[in-house]
């Protein structure tokens, strides 16, 4: 067993669902071993000022008892900051100052990618630390705390979003977070039986949208009996169009990671869409039949977007977020109570706490695109030419890892 006094626990990128569990668990896990959990507040800009602080939090049983494991966002509190980044050369010196000040021998960090970089290089300089992963954008290599909350609010935003939709047959486009990987939007989208989803990976062709919309939104109107319909598109962030083009805000610069300001994908499909609306001969006839023409005032139908923005990482977070992130936090510490670091929680069972190097964990993963595939071929659209889904059929004999 390594020799370990206290753990300070860090929770740093964005926010999001079952973070607090996972304060909780390693909390729980520390007191149950007869060793103290103190909350370094502000993530890594909190470890970086760690020397000048008075007093940090410990989370005695009492304390512990006030963390509620269901509200996302984290009590330790957030900030984007990348270590190697800081202008002070005794950066290193002054954190392990602050970590012996307070008698901290081991570092509980949970994030995604860009704190597991954080997690490697904090590493690579001597210091105690397990990731507990983190991003609602689940493209991390193992499972993320707050990727089942954010595709269950997607899907809950989109699928009461049709209820407007309906009213005013309008096309609803609905952005989500999603830089470079879709798997929120994807599943999110899916959850909520929208007709078109458009992601980081699948770059996007609006003729073959627009031709999509068209066709679903048009049967559904001349189909109703109320001539009611809608037609609902999820959208990532990260959109990327066929010719290459991304979408950023140039004047708000970049993060300490490197990140520009995504903007405007939401913006952008409904403009591309209401441009082929306004261009095509069909739509007039096609409003005129159902009783919907009126000139110079509705001429073709709405196009709307709505970005819920922030609302997709707070609230509730999911059971499901709740028990991996209890475990992924209590998993933590019981690595770094064995000598074990530099390696990110990947779940539990079977009597095993299974971890891999984060190096290895922090690599991003995409959506695949055989399973865009599969749900092409049950008429979702992605942005582009429908493929044909070619399924291998496999029967499953190793031993399943599962999360719960």
């Amino acid at each position: 067993m390594a020799s370990i006094r206290n753990i300070g626990i860090i929770t740093s990128g964005g926010d999001c669902g079952g973070l607090n569990a996972v304060v909780r668990g390693a909390a729980k896990m520390a007191i149950a071993n007869n060793i103290g959990a103190y909350i370094i507040p502000n993530g890594y800009a909190g470890l970086y000022n760690l020397v000048d602080m008075v007093a940090l939090v410990k989370l005695t049983e009492s304390r512990t008892d006030a963390v509620n494991s269901s509200i996302a966002g984290s009590e330790a509190g957030h900030s984007r900051v990348k270590i190697s980044k800081i202008p002070d050369e005794k950066k290193y010196e002054r954190i392990n100052a602050g970590l012996k000040k307070f008698n901290i021998d081991g570092l509980v960090i949970s994030g995604g990618d860009d704190t597991g970089s954080v997690v490697v290089d904090l590493v690579e300089q001597g210091f105690a630390a397990v990731h507990a992963p983190k991003t609602m954008d689940l493209d991390l290599q193992t499972y993320s705390v707050g990727a089942d909350s954010a595709i269950n609010r997607i899907s809950r935003f989109v699928s009461e979003l049709k209820t407007t939709g309906n009213t005013h047959n309008r096309i609803m486009v609905v952005e989500v977070f999603g830089r470079y990987a879709g798997h929120t939007a994807f599943r999110g989208g899916i959850g909520a039986d929208a007709d078109c989803i458009l992601i980081p990976e699948v770059p996007v062709d609006f003729d073959i949208v627009y031709k999509h919309m068209k066709k679903h939104y048009f049967k559904r109107i001349m189909e109703s009996d109320v001539k009611a319909g809608t037609y609902m598109i999820v959208v990532a962030e990260g959109l990327k169009m066929a010719s290459g083009e991304e979408l950023y805000d140039e004047s708000a610069g970049i993060d300490s990671f490197g990140h520009k300001k995504l903007a405007g994908a939401g913006k952008y499909v409904r403009n591309q869409l209401t441009k082929r609306l306004k261009e095509d001969p069909e739509v007039s006839k096609f409003m005129k039949e159902q009783g919907m023409f009126v000139p110079k005032l509705y001429e073709i139908p709405e196009v709307r977007e709505v970005t819920p923005g922030h609302l997709i990482r707070s609230g509730i977070s999911s059971a499901f977020d709740v028990n991996f992130g209890v475990e992924a936090g209590a998993g933590a510490v019981s690595l770094l109570l064995n000598g074990i670091t530099g390696v990110t929680v990947s779940g539990m069972g079977d009597g095993a706490i299974y971890y891999v190097p984060t190096k290895e964990a922090i690599v991003q993963r995409h959506v695949n695109e055989t399973m865009v595939a599969f749900y092409e071929e049950l008429d979702y659209c992605f942005g582009r030419e429908p493929q044909k889904y070619k399924p291998e059929f496999v029967k499953k004999t190793d031993k399943i890892l599962r999360h719960m």
